[in-house]
């Protein structure tokens, strides 16, 4: 009996002790879930197709959730213990409140809860951006890839476009290049010029009237530069570089790209320290290459052994003007190139009107070279601005456009005012990308109100550049009246067209004008146009609205000349009263 009894003690035992385990066991179960509830905290990015992610609020007397006035960019990390409350289909997540909620807490005692849609958030951070399909809303480059400016295909306004991918966003959930298929294109486009919808990328900006001004002008005959109504007018994002503020009132010197020239920077320097002047336009191309810019190796051997100078010498001359606290523009003749043009004909405009070899504006061969010679003259010599010069077509387009033996290579369907602004879109965002500024020059025609032959329309122009140099030079307006031996009702009368041109606009490029520093007219050469002529031009300006400033044009860049004038960059210019 003992034995038995001492038998069944122990059974009793052990299945106490594993009923008291799996009490334990089963309480120990809730515990951690309970643990895991309120201790536990997780965290997601905010997941989207738009921007901006709404949060809610719980509203228990109705039970349901409401949108609350609140909400995320998408992007952001939040956190939760998992929480969730559901009505139909949604689950919403419950978040944990952010500090300013936390301090709103403590000071009120009324805690405000915020829940996201399940939808809306990812654990993986490649999941962020869910857009499937973008619209082109300004007509994009494509790039073969997201580093640099290699052109891979164009796509124009209205079109839809699958998203395969994307580069990164910034903290408000903006993606900067969207990866996109389009067809057999793929590549990589600017999400800035994209939209979520057929019906926005198909409008046109009008706030103020800005598209109704310009969707009808026209010369009062066809000269096939294109129609003002196929141009685009949004606001560009105006950038100012921290290490590199924008010259906004400029006294601004020429200098070529010649040996002479380059070689005797000291004493133009020294002209310029003494006279108030505070930028230099300094020739990287103009027909030859002032210096052997190492990138034209892989567009142009012709280009590239036109060099001028050897890179040290034009090296030391930009050092030193820069050390002497002068804002320095790089300048570059872009279409007007028989460099380029005799290694690729293929890019160059072919017409029984004209032999002049001339690469399209068409042509983004043409485009992708002058990019990234601008891009390797930075990094080279450390410019604070390039500025492109003959972005145009050349002055013979009319009648080139007329004849029906005139190929202009035109791949995209563009008109020509068209390909002008697009080629400035792309121009700027891959200059922007280094931190430098784009200025371009425009012929003093486009203070008109029409489209030019050559495809440069000024508000157009303006609304995307950083600064536009208009060339008002005072014997280019006929010889059949003198209107250079007066200098300033010329340029007043030019200034005025050109100021109403800025005002129609949204975002104005700063109007920085090339004024005449050469004795005139060119052909006969009876008025000297010293320091007076100079400060005529200038106050005509300014007189008109235009205060951005002033380059000297003197093609020669003479030493002489820039004696002569050197009083006028000393002058302090305002509007008369």
């Amino acid at each position: 009996m003992k034995r038995v009894k001492k038998k069944k003690i122990k059974v009793g035992r052990i299945f106490v002790a594993l009923l008291v385990l799996g009490l334990i066991g089963f309480g120990g179960y809730k515990a951690f879930n309970l643990f895991r509830e309120k201790l536990i905290l997780n965290e997601y990015y905010v997941a989207s197709d738009v921007s901006k992610v709404k949060l809610y609020t719980y509203d228990a007397e109705n039970d349901k959730m409401v949108e609350a006035d609140k909400t995320i960019f998408r992007g952001n990390v939040v956190k939760s213990y998992d929480k969730t409350k559901t009505f139909g289909e949604d689950n919403y997540l419950e978040l944990v409140n952010d500090e300013e909620n936390n301090k709103k807490k403590k000071k009120d005692k009324d805690e405000v809860v915020y829940y996201i849609n399940k939808e809306n958030i990812t654990d993986n951070k490649e999941d962020v951006i869910k857009e499937k399909t973008k619209f082109v809303r300004t007509s994009v480059t494509v790039y073969k890839n997201e580093t640099d400016s290699k052109i891979s295909s164009f796509i124009k306004k209205g079109n839809e476009l699958e998203v395969v991918g994307y580069d990164k966003y910034d903290e408000e959930g903006i993606v900067n290049m969207y990866k996109i298929k389009k067809g057999e294109t793929e590549g990589w486009v600017y999400g800035k010029y994209l939209v979520d919808n057929e019906e926005d990328a198909k409008a046109n900006y009008n706030e103020d009237g800005v598209y109704d001004k310009h969707k009808d002008r026209k010369y009062y005959f066809e000269l096939y530069g294109g129609k003002a109504s196929t141009l685009d007018y949004y606001p560009f994002e105006r950038v100012e570089f921290k290490d590199n503020p924008i010259l906004k009132e400029a006294k601004a010197m020429y200098l070529n790209g010649g040996a002479n020239v380059i070689g005797q920077v000291d004493s133009y320097i020294s002209i310029a320290k003494e006279s108030g002047v505070n930028a230099m336009v300094v020739d990287i191309k103009d027909g030859a290459l002032s210096y052997p810019v190492e990138i034209a190796k892989d567009y142009s051997m012709t280009a590239y052994n036109s060099a001028i100078n050897s890179f040290e010498t034009y090296k030391s001359a930009i050092d030193k003007i820069k050390a002497a606290g002068i804002y320095v523009i790089g300048r570059i003749v872009v279409f007007n190139d028989t460099h380029y043009g005799k290694d690729h004909p293929e890019d160059c405009i072919s017409s029984n009107v004209s032999s002049q070899t001339w690469p399209s504006a068409y042509s983004r061969g043409a485009w992708e070279y002058n990019v990234e010679l601008a891009k390797a003259a930075v990094h080279d010599m450390g410019f604070n601005e390039i500025q492109f010069d003959y972005v145009r077509f050349p002055e013979s387009a009319y009648n080139m456009s007329k004849s029906r033996n005139t190929n202009f290579r035109n791949s995209y369907d563009e008109e020509k005012a068209e390909a002008i602004q697009n080629f400035l879109f792309y121009a700027l965002d891959q200059l922007h990308k280094e931190e430098v500024y784009l200025s371009v020059d425009v012929f003093g025609e486009c203070s008109s109100e029409y489209v030019t032959s050559y495809g440069q329309y000024w508000p157009a122009i303006s609304n995307i550049v950083d600064a536009i140099s208009s060339m008002p030079y005072t014997d280019h307006f006929g010889n059949e009246r003198d209107t250079w031996s007066n200098p300033y009702p010329t340029v007043n009368n030019w200034a005025k067209g050109a100021a109403a041109r800025q005002t129609e606009i949204p975002t104005p490029a700063i109007a920085r004008t090339w004024i005449t520093a050469y004795d005139t007219p060119w052909w006969n050469p009876t008025v000297v146009y010293n320091a007076t002529k100079i400060s005529d031009q200038v106050q005509a300006l300014y007189d008109a609205g235009l205060n951005g400033g002033f380059i000297t044009w003197h093609a020669g860049s003479n030493l002489n000349k820039y004696n002569q004038i050197k009083s006028a960059f000393s002058k302090e210019y305002k509007k008369s009263a």
